[in-house]
């Protein structure tokens, strides 16, 4: 018989986390020096091989880090999968303890298809990019206050802001270059990115930070992470409308532009499609959807073989994809 994996469930709080081994053993650790010693030294008297948290605005990337480095395997889950998981099991009553067993439970309940892959390099560029996007929607901010006549005084003020945010922007989008530059797979990935009409440096560090499993999954999977996958609402011989749903949002926004530009203008097999879909009816959010879905496709195949954009092949499934 196969060693069955051991995993924890650990609720993470600001001062303190709980964690928990379903059906066994259970503690409470001290987010100091000394509790994250302590909770090595349980984890190993547990035999824990694989730690499943829930993300906490933050809180929990230190606690990843720790268990990375001692080598467990950590997944960071939506919390709101866990809490649906737990009213589905009947589970009403939630304080930290039953909330870590409950996670544990969750953990084993979906070992093999939890998180993202663990990857230091990744989450830090994750982090660099994330603080990008930040510092873009802060100047839209800005710029919406400036819209209305203001004081000079308020203007210089704004001014002064957007100037601020513009230079620490820079600096980031350095530092985001350095680092895809001078990591190999990063790069490479880069190159092939930036090589489809329509996509260029942040598209393909966003790509990077926010999708490592592109390449690695099938073109339907890697399309449901996206949250462009439409999914089924059929019922008997009733049909529903598809939508999609979930999926990680931060890629959808920073995608969003560049795709807009590549179905209007810089991509021909993109642009293509759009008009296809428009002439048959689609409106256009559904077609600028269907565009990105087909995007992170042609994405997910050319990653898997390690080849560029290449038209003529594309051009070639799209005549297919006409006569289906």
């Amino acid at each position: 018989m196969a060693h069955k994996q051991v995993v924890v469930g650990i609720d993470i709080a600001k001062d303190k986390i709980d964690a928990a081994i379903r059906l066994g053993a259970e503690g409470c650790f001290a987010s100091s020096v000394e509790g994250r010693r302590q909770l090595l030294v349980w984890l190993k008297e547990q035999a824990v091989c694989k730690a499943v948290m829930e993300a906490s605005g933050g809180y929990e990337k230190s606690w990843a880090r720790l268990l990375r480095g001692a080598g467990v395997e950590v997944a960071i889950v939506d919390p709101k999968r866990v809490r649906h998981f737990a009213k589905s099991a009947g589970q009403l009553a939630k304080n930290d303890p039953i909330d870590a067993r409950m996670i544990a439970w969750f953990g084993e309940a979906f070992s093999d298809r939890l998180g993202k892959p663990d990857d230091g390099e990744r989450e830090e560029l994750d982090q660099l990019v994330t603080a990008r996007l930040g510092m873009t929607r802060l100047k839209d901010q800005i710029d919406s206050w400036a819209e209305h006549e203001q004081p000079k005084a308020v203007q210089k003020a704004y001014q002064a802001l957007l100037e601020a945010v513009a230079c620490q922007q820079a600096k980031l989008e350095a530092v985001i270059a350095a680092k895809i530059e001078q990591t190999e797979r990063f790069a490479k990935s880069d190159d092939i990115i930036q090589s489809v009409p329509g996509l260029a440096d942040v598209s393909a560090a966003g790509l990077i930070a926010f999708l490592p499993e592109l390449g690695l999954v099938d073109r339907q999977a890697a399309s449901a992470l996206v949250g462009i996958a439409p999914f089924d609402n059929d019922s008997g011989k009733r049909h529903g409308q598809r939508h999609i749903t979930g999926g990680r949002k931060k890629l959808r926004c920073l995608l969003f532009t560049p795709l807009v530009g590549a179905v209007t203008q810089h991509n021909p097999v993109l642009k293509a499609h759009y008009q296809r879909l428009r002439d048959r009816g689609k409106p256009h959010k559904v077609a600028l959807i269907a565009c990105m879905r087909k995007l992170i496709g042609i994405l997910n195949t050319m990653l898997a073989r390690g080849e560029k954009w290449d038209p003529t092949k594309h051009a070639i499934s799209r005549r297919a994809a006409a006569t289906a």
